[in-house]
């Protein structure tokens, strides 16, 4: 069974930058599409970004645009988001998520994601 570790959560103030990492141990990342998701208090979960696996295209909702970048390193079998210009809407549980299909077709979808990790706690308040 596929485990996810996601980490890097904090507590920011608006306008600030967070990174988030997602590991796989024992599971290949770079094959496979990696999504993030968050789910804010009293909210659906939401799939905000993804990656497919081997050519690395990426996705993104509307509501991150220009703020949140998703990357791979191939080598730590690492997925990151790079959160910048942060806002107080932006608190919410981030999870990372893979599936075993590469591409990011209706990523959108929680249902369509196989392996999820534990979350991480990212507030943004001044």
């Amino acid at each position: 069974q596929v485990q996810l570790v996601e980490s890097g959560g904090n507590l920011v103030q608006p306008g600030e930058s967070l990174r988030l990492s997602c590991a796989a141990p024992g599971f290949s990342l770079d094959a496979y599409a990696t999504g993030w998701f968050r789910q804010a208090p009293g909210k659906e979960r939401e799939g905000i970004i993804c990656i497919e696996g081997r050519d690395g295209g990426t996705y993104h909702q509307d509501s991150v645009k220009g703020r949140f970048t998703i990357s791979r390193d191939k080598a730590k079998n690492t997925v990151y988001l790079q959160m910048d210009s942060l806002k107080p809407e932006d608190t919410a549980v981030y999870y990372c998520a893979t599936r075993r299909f590469e591409y990011c077709t209706g990523y959108g979808h929680v249902g369509t994601w196989d392996a999820w990790g534990q979350g991480t706690l990212v507030t943004v308040s001044s």
